[in-house]
């Protein structure tokens, strides 16, 4: 699915069987959320947000997506450290033009993030997807953290701690992008929430 000029989206329902992931995408007033894993506290959930019984982990994040957006009564870490059990998802609000990716910290979903020739960031769970759209200019997206467009890659375990790259080198010793990994000793400093976009701040602390 292609959004104009701003992103093109990939969905495919046949590896899910084969992965043994269950597999989501929906779309709710011009956002949209591919979703894998599963939320084992998705009722509990529903019930938070008051959301129907027919509400699935794709439809739940887009609805908790557009409560950060328009009202945040609270810092994103916060929603995502919620959320229990295995999942990764990837949000595109077209209004917006921003995207929203987030993994768990169990480490049984993955997601692969990366630059491809024309500049632009792939994300997939498929690896060869990766390999093939960025070369080696590609890594593992961190397990417990999330990224939003104009913001910058955060833990949401530990949102009071910035992110320390760490670069790849392959077997033939070339730089292949980066890894990130929790930085204990640096903190990151709190700004005042002032307005809607403010609420996005992932510098925000609980």
């Amino acid at each position: 699915m292609c959004l104009g000029n701003d992103a093109t989206l990939a969905f495919a329902h046949s590896s899910q069987t084969l992965l043994g992931t269950q597999r989501l995408f929906s779309s709710v007033d011009d956002i949209y959320c591919i979703f894998l894993g599963n939320l084992n506290n998705l009722c509990t959930l529903k019930k938070q947000y008051g959301l129907g019984r027919e509400i699935n982990e794709s439809m739940f994040v887009i609805q908790a997506y557009k409560t950060l957006r328009d009202r945040g009564p609270y810092p994103a870490h916060s929603v995502l450290k919620d959320l229990e059990g295995s999942f990764g998802f990837v949000v595109f609000d077209t209004k917006a033009k921003t995207v929203f990716i987030s993994l768990g910290n169990d480490g049984r979903v993955m997601l692969f993030w990366g630059i491809a020739a024309d500049g632009s960031v792939v994300v997939s769970d498929n690896l060869e997807v990766i390999k093939s759209s960025c070369s080696k200019s590609f890594a593992p997206f961190p397990t417990g953290c999330m990224y939003h467009t104009g913001g910058e890659l955060k833990s949401f375990e530990h949102p009071k701690n910035k992110m320390k790259a760490i670069t790849r080198v392959d077997s033939e010793g070339a730089m292949c992008g980066a890894t990130f990994k929790v930085d204990i000793y640096a903190k990151t400093k709190s700004m005042p929430r002032v307005g809607s976009h403010a609420n996005w701040a992932w510098s925000q602390e609980a």
